[in-house]
């Protein structure tokens, strides 16, 4: 969680600001595409800047503004000591209203630059996430076996959080920073050029004295950030494995661990916050010493008469606005880091090779009869890794195909490739006499029904999961799909039946009915050839027997490929394929492959033998 966090709002540094988190590696080439992203928003942008920049110089307008009014009234005051007059408040109500004219004219036009960002990034933002999603159905599985979960989901999520917050606050803060201090930096030469000196010196020690806060706290804003994910990370493992740890007994070793780096998280968090809270009383000590100094030289000035008393009070805001963008543009540079870092890790992820989802003269066949023949198959996940040598198979439509063999043997694999998950290295996979190339992906896969092992629900009604196989299925259809799944049974007890919600887990019914509504999804896909990969696994035995006589009629007449480890639920198949080491080493049907006294008869009698145990 601690690490999430630090990815989508960085760490926090010293005086509230963005301890530098994870750069990118290419700043630039990054920030390049993103601005031909923005591109297509070129006007909206172009006008935020230009309200941003007319908002700003209302606001700095503002003092200079005011100095009228205060030069006024200490005027009039002195006049009417002096008997020579009084205080003109008339004109001094001019003044105010134009004041107030100008901050509402800056506010309002604060409200337009903002909300027109915010429509920018937002926009930005869906634009990314549109495409971060359309992506995800053109990525190979080989992308998202190789990378968890939370990486993928980081990327749609955290990533493009950090890019639209970060984009629109630096973008508005970068524009009115700049304008600020060039702005604050004119009127403070109109005002006088000698306290405008006085002001700047002030500047250096300022800057030198937080340099060296911020070279001392930056390591404990580190360790801090370290730490708390270590012990983020082992809170969620102490309690999700406490019934590990109580077996092993490893309590004592647990706490102590816990301790341990409980204590550095303390030690850097309380030296970290000291330092931070160091800034602001710096900042302080050192602006007081700005404001006095300009006060002296600003009266001396004004009894001189080179300057107004209002110019005083307008040039101590002048001061004091100036310091605060500078911080601010300190912080967008962390922020534009951040941001780019997320950017890259979005755009590394739209570049991504993808895989071909059309072939160039495709194969449509509406009427497959499910023949599939193995020609030489050789694959490897990775080239030099070769673990499928040489399989060949033929098999007819609406054979019943078993394929057994230890684990690792490449049963799964086959089927992956089958699904054309993977392309094969060599040789070739044939489907009514057409290479699987040949067809469209989507076209292809339109022929599969599948039952994995882990099964796959999604938050919606009992009713919606089971119609996934077939969305235009009427209810009546998908009852019937039930009730040969032996599905509609408990379907029925549960509150609501077929209209009860499934949360995003599926938690809310067991295992074994969650597989039975899966089986049940692909008896109404009705399509011509079946993959079964353990279905039965998760399964009670007397269930177990009830699915298995609606798979045997569900797979007549189609083409199914049944990956069992029970070799008992295969005996009635068509064929069997015995694996070992991503080799068809026997094959044949029950009986011939038990007459053989081979590895298959290995197998079977060793799983007999453990069941009579």
């Amino acid at each position: 969680m601690a690490e999430q966090n630090t990815r989508r709002h960085g760490p926090r540094g010293p005086h509230g600001g963005m301890a530098p988190g994870e750069k990118a590696k290419d700043f630039k080439g990054t920030m390049k595409k993103l601005m031909t992203y923005i591109g297509k928003y070129k006007f909206a942008v172009a006008t935020v800047i230009v309200f941003a920049i007319g908002s700003t110089i209302f606001s700095i307008i503002g003092p200079k503004i005011l100095s009228k009014a205060t030069t006024e009234l200490f005027n009039g005051l002195v006049a009417k000591i002096k008997g020579t007059g009084g205080i003109d408040f008339d004109k001094i109500g001019k003044i105010l209203l134009i004041l107030l004219t100008m901050y509402l004219v800056s506010a309002v036009f604060s409200f337009i630059q903002g909300w027109i960002m915010t429509g920018v990034t937002q926009k930005l933002c869906f634009r990314f996430r549109k495409e971060i999603s359309e992506k995800i159905d053109r990525m190979p599985m080989k992308y998202f076996e190789s990378r968890t979960v939370g990486e993928v989901l980081s990327r749609i999520t955290n990533d493009v959080d950090t890019l639209g917050q970060s984009l629109n606050q630096s973008v508005t803060i970068l524009i009115t920073s700049v304008t600020t201090i060039i702005g604050v930096l004119i009127m403070m030469l109109t005002i006088s050029p000698l306290m405008t000196l006085i002001a700047f010196v002030i500047l250096p020690i300022s800057a030198l004295l937080i340099s060296l806060v911020i070279k001392h706290s930056q390591k404990y804003f580190f360790t801090q950030q370290e730490y708390l994910g270590k012990i983020n990370g082992q809170v969620e493992e102490v309690f999700s494995g406490q019934n590990v740890i109580k077996v092993f007994n490893r309590e004592e070793v647990v706490k102590k661990t816990f301790e341990e780096d409980n204590d550095v998280l303390y030690q850097s968090a309380w030296k970290s916050q000291f330092f931070s809270g160091m800034m602001q009383p710096i900042m302080m000590f050192v602006g007081n010493l700005g404001y006095v100094a300009v006060a002296i030289s600003g009266s001396m000035l004004a009894i001189k008469g080179t300057i107004e008393v209002g110019d005083i009070q307008a040039f101590i805001q002048y001061v004091r606005s100036f310091t605060q963008p500078i911080t601010q543009v300190a912080q967008v540079s962390n922020m534009l880091q951040s941001m780019a870092a997320a950017t890259e890790r979005v755009f590394e992820f739209l570049e991504e090779k993808e895989e071909d989802q059309f072939a160039e003269n495709p194969v449509h066949d509406e009427n497959l009869q499910g023949s599939v023949t193995f020609e030489h198959v050789k694959f490897g996940y990775d080239e030099d890794k070769i673990i499928i040598h040489d399989f060949n198979s033929q098999i007819s439509p609406g054979q019943t195909v078993a394929i057994v063999g230890p684990t690792g043997a490449g049963k799964t694999t086959m089927v992956k490739l089958l699904m054309r998950f993977y392309d094969v290295n060599e040789g070739a996979i044939k489907v009514d006499g057409y290479d699987i190339r040949d067809f469209n992906r989507s076209e292809l896969r339109e022929n599969f029904g599948m039952v994995l092992q882990d099964t796959w629900l999604f938050k919606g009604t009992i009713m919606e999961n089971i119609r996934y196989g077939r969305l235009d299925a009427t209810d009546e259809e998908v009852i019937e799909a039930a009730k040969a799944a032996h599905a509609h049974h408990f379907i029925s007890t549960l509150p609501g039946g077929y209209q009860m919600e499934l949360n995003e887990e599926a938690s809310n019914v067991s295992q074994g009915q969650k597989q039975l509504l899966t089986i049940a999804r692909a008896i109404l896909a009705d399509n011509r050839i079946l993959i079964l990969d353990e279905a039965t696994s998760s399964v009670d035995t007397r269930t177990e027997a009830r699915i298995q006589k609606a798979m045997n009629n569900l797979m007549k007449g189609r083409t199914s490929f049944v990956i069992a480890h029970r070799l008992s639920t295969i005996k009635d198949a068509d064929l069997i394929l015995v694996m070992k080491d991503g080799d068809i080493i026997e094959q044949g049907t029950h009986k011939e492959l038990l007459e053989q006294q081979g590895f298959y008869a290995d197998l079977y009698n060793s799983q007999f033998e453990e069941a009579l145990a």
